[in-house]
């Protein structure tokens, strides 16, 4: 029997995705040593960092301290890393560490040395600091910034510049904005001798959560997690219409709730993928948009949303339960409408799935590889029933996940692999902890001068009291903050800065919140800074403006699910009794399937521009939840369904020879 051609499509292979990688996440930018020394001390510093947090989240008695001496010895450590792998330039050397670093090296290193010593006078003192503070402060300002331009980009230094800008010249600032000025002494005190700035929320959040889940998230990858998620996708869904499309939407969707990189996940899923679904007639363009939709889409899927879960519960004070209760129906309505757009073009354009022969069998992956949900399962257990602690839970789930991938040749791993897979978690948490540690000087200067409660007002006043606009204009803001940066510093900048003008017009803070995250996630797609979409044309060989201009219409129902959640709180399962729950979900089903219908121009047949701007209408309706929108937005459906069905049935009927 002959092979089909699609299963033959040959994957991206490694070179050509850590090129994509190095070119659109900048994390990836890292040193290739020529020293072997230096190869191990990195290796050493790594583990170490990993074993002690492991150490810290078991409650081992010895090491439980203040918050702040915790957060200093991981800010201190993700420096020294920073420093150590990162170089200053794109042009500069990536095979030793220059003399400069080196001095950034030491100072880094003091730095959580300094705190321990100082602590007592800080509390001496009130937390007003002295000469010795300021100087000290100074340059780990300068260390922080410096370190979060090398791995971030200019973007997220550029803005906690202009924040320390306006902590010191406020007074100068017009109409709302204005405030009382602070000196650099003042400034500086709040900033790193307290739990305000860096060492403040989002650096807890890295140095607690963060850390934990990256490093889950490199065990399970270690042990063969990503080609579960692959197999399993490819079982399921690799035999219908446009398969490898809806693989790569399964699959990304797997392993984005896991990993929390846009961009990783893209590049991890994307080199095997995105190949088949050319080779299945999918355009470049639109082969990388699904691509890059599905991994977005990953950071809003729970378990572990890419930990914005659990930084969520942190932020709002609320149970882990609670967030992911609220997340779990709009995730999935975000996936559907993805699904939905692949399932039309697929119909429309006779796109076929690859032939079952050639799959693997559901049975066959999880006989070889089921075991490895266990984890999960035992960390949703933990998390939701147990009463144990977020940190205590995670902890015992990689514990888990070391164990249960000894029980199959398939997925065990060696000393050395358990090693390699906490040295990766080190060096993949650097990157989203030092740019935390950035925003801890945007979210510092916010509580200090009162900028976040003014912005609220601004956006309030803009959106002239009218809830739309407000959302509106508090979209374009999420949008523009989370520009370019990495998931979580993203929604912490947003919730700082946004959330409050939605909690001002009566919004549930977990909906206010949700709302901000979704649209800082949707900056990785929309150009013309869509990291995500860029990174899959760079796969693809498509175009990116266009590949992310066609992300944004396949994610097209991910940007309306938000306002649906705000007018509708009972698709977050708040206050909400069974039958109402069940009419706005199914309500918003529909949406979703008439804004695909809107966008692929077809439903059960093609659709003309008249219906498709029906189709559009009839799915705003269903954004709220009251009953003469639904009855409109579904009437809107049984027009289209009845057009096609009698006027175009029977204008395609062919007249019976008499």
């Amino acid at each position: 029997m002959e092979k089909n051609p699609v299963i033959e499509a040959s994957p991206i292979d490694e070179a050509k995705g850590a090129e994509i990688m190095e070119k659109y996440e900048k994390e990836s930018r890292t040193r290739k040593f020529d020293a072997g020394w230096l190869v191990k001390l990195i290796y050493f510093i790594c583990l170490a960092f990993t074993i002690y947090h492991l150490a810290y989240a078991s409650g081992i008695r010895a090491l439980q301290m203040v918050s702040i001496k915790h957060h200093a010895i991981h800010v201190g450590l993700i420096l020294v890393l920073g420093f150590a792998l990162y170089p200053a330039f794109k042009k500069s050397t990536r095979r030793k560490i220059v003399w400069y670093d080196w001095v950034f090296l030491i100072f880094s290193a003091a730095m959580p040395i300094y705190v321990f010593l100082r602590y007592p006078t800080f509390i001496s003192t009130g937390f007003q600091g002295e000469m010795i503070d300021v100087v000290m402060g100074t340059i780990m300002i300068f260390l922080v910034m410096e370190c979060s331009r090398r791995i971030s980009g200019p973007a997220l230094t550029i803005l906690s510049g202009i924040f320390l800008i306006y902590a010191i010249f406020g007074r100068s600032f017009p109409g709302v904005f204005m405030h009382r000025g602070y000196t650099w002494h003042r400034i500086v005190t709040y900033l790193t001798t307290d739990i305000y700035g860096i060492y403040g929320t989002s650096i807890q959040v890295s140095a607690t959560y963060i850390v934990l889940f990256i490093i889950f998230g490199e065990v399970m990858n270690k042990c063969g997690m990503g080609q579960f998620f692959n197999d399993i996708a490819n079982a399921l869904a690799g035999h219908t219409k446009g398969g490898p499309a809806k693989v790569a939407v399964l699959a990304s969707g797997f392993l984005g709730s896991i990993n929390g990189s846009a961009v990783a996940n893209v590049v991890t899923t994307g080199t095997f993928t995105i190949p088949l679904m050319k080779k299945t007639g999918y355009s470049k363009e639109f082969a990388g948009s699904v691509e890059a939709t599905a991994s977005v889409g990953g950071q809003l899927l729970p378990p572990i949303m890419g930990a914005a879960a659990f930084v969520m519960a942190e932020t709002l004070g609320v149970q882990y339960g609670e967030i992911i209760k609220a997340a779990v129906i709009p995730a999935l309505i975000y996936y559907l409408g993805i699904i939905i757009q692949v399932q039309m073009r697929a119909t429309k354009d006779n796109l076929l799935g690859l032939p079952k022969d050639q799959l693997p069998r559901v049975g066959q992956v999880m006989k070889e590889r089921g075991h490895l949900l266990i984890p999960i399962a035992f960390l949703l257990y933990m998390l939701i029933w147990s009463g144990k602690t977020v940190i205590f839970s995670a902890f015992w789930t990689i514990v888990v996940t070391i164990v249960v991938a000894q029980l199959r040749p398939i997925s065990r791993m060696s000393v050395k692999d358990i090693c390699d897979a906490f040295v990766a978690g080190a060096k993949s948490t650097v990157s989203v902890a030092i740019a935390c540690a950035c925003v801890g000087i945007i979210v510092g200067i916010c509580g200090l001068t009162g900028f976040a409660l003014n912005v609220a007002n601004t956006i309030i006043s803009i959106g002239h009291q009218d809830l739309f606009l407000t959302l509106l204009f508090t979209m374009v803001t999420c949008m523009i903050l989370g520009m370019g940066l990495p998931s979580i510093p993203s929604y912490l900048i947003t919730a700082t800065i946004a959330a409050p003008a939605l909690v001002e017009l009566g919004i549930p803070a977990i909906a206010a919140h949700m709302f901000c995250f979704y649209f800082a996630m949707f900056a990785n797609l929309t150009p013309p800074v869509a990291l995500a979409a860029f990174a899959a044309a760079g796969l693809s060989g498509g175009n990116p403006m266009k590949t992310g201009w066609q992300s944004v219409k396949l994610a097209l129902a991910g940007f309306i699910v938000p306002y649906m959640f705000v007018y509708s709180q009972q698709l977050l399962l708040m206050d909400v009794d069974f039958i109402s729950g069940t009419r706005v979900v199914i309500t918003s089903c529909i949406g979703v399937v008439l804004i695909g219908a809107a966008v692929e121009g077809y439903l059960f047949g093609r659709l003309n521009p008249v219906l498709r701007v029906i189709s559009f209408g009839a799915a705003m309706m269903l954004i709220d939840s009251g009953a003469i929108t639904d009855l409109i937005g579904i009437g809107g459906l049984f027009v289209i369904i009845l057009f096609q069905k009698f006027v175009v049935a029977n204008r395609n009927r062919k007249p019976t020879a008499a």
